[in-house]
C-alpha cells in the first residue's frame, strides 16, 4: 500500500492521506494482513472525493488487484491529538446524532523504549474490544509495522462508544497505563459520524 504515493500526488481537493497496511486477525496482532489495506483520506468537498473514487489511478490499480473495496464516509465531531504533526478531522458540525452510527479512529507513535510495555496489552485491548457491546467491526491498522500503530472501528450508537470508553475495566487499565508510562511520542482519537458504508467491487 505505502509504494502507491506517486497515484496519488496532486489529486484535487485531497487535504489528507495515509495508506496503511493491517495486522492479522482482528487486526490486534504483530504478524500483516496482507490481503487487507487501508486508505483514510479527508477532502474539501464531496465532488472531489467521488471523482477521485471513480477516475483516480489507485482506485483502478487496486479493482484490478482485490475482491472487494469498502468505502466508509465519515464526518468528525470530536477529535483531539496529531498524525503527522497536525489535527485533521476539522470539526463543522459538533451537535450529537443520537440515533448515527460511530465510526472510532485512534492512533499513535509509539516511543521505541516502550514497544514491548504496548505490544504485551495488545491481547487484553483485543479482548476487552471484541466483548463490547454494540461494536461490529474493528482492526488495528498501520503506517510502519510496530512503531506506528492505529485502530478503526465501528459502532451501533454513540452510547455504546461511551459505555466502553467509561465502563470498560480492561480498556481503562490500558489507557491510565499509556498515560502513566508515557507509550507515545504522537496520538490522535477521533469519533465520526458513519454517515455511509458501502462496496464499490
Amino acid at each position: 500500500m505505502g509504494i502507491n504515493h506517486d497515484l496519488i500526488k496532486n489529486v484535487n481537493g485531497l487535504e489528507f492521506y495515509k495508506l496503511l497496511g493491517s495486522g492479522g486477525k482482528t487486526g490486534f496482532s504483530l504478524f500483516p494482513d496482507f490481503s487487507t489495506y487501508a486508505m483514510i483520506s479527508v477532502w474539501n468537498n464531496n465532488e472531489d472525493a467521488e471523482n477521485f473514487l471513480r477516475t483516480s489511478k489507485l482506485i483502478k490499480s487496486y479493482k484490478r488487484k482485490s475482491n472487494k473495496i469498502r468505502v466508509l464516509v465519515m464526518e468528525p465531531f470530536h477529535s483531539h491529538g496529531l498524525w503527522s504533526g497536525v489535527n485533521p478531522f476539522k470539526i463543522k458540525n459538533p451537535n450529537i446524532k443520537k440515533k448515527s452510527k460511530v465510526a472510532i479512529i485512534t492512533r499513535a507513535t509509539l516511543n521505541f523504549s516502550k514497544l514491548f510495555s504496548f505490544w504485551k496489552t495488545v491481547p487484553d485491548s483485543s479482548k476487552a474490544i471484541s466483548e463490547a457491546k454494540g461494536v461490529y467491526y474493528f482492526k488495528g491498522i498501520g503506517e510502519i509495522p510496530f512503531t506506528q500503530q492505529a485502530t478503526i472501528s465501528l459502532w451501533n450508537s454513540l452510547d455504546d462508544v461511551l459505555e466502553f470508553a467509561y465502563k470498560s475495566k480492561a480498556h481503562a487499565k490500558i489507557v491510565k497505563r499509556t498515560r502513566q508510562e508515557k507509550w507515545y511520542k504522537e496520538e490522535l482519537f477521533s469519533r465520526f459520524y458513519l454517515l455511509k458504508d458501502f462496496m464499490i467491487k
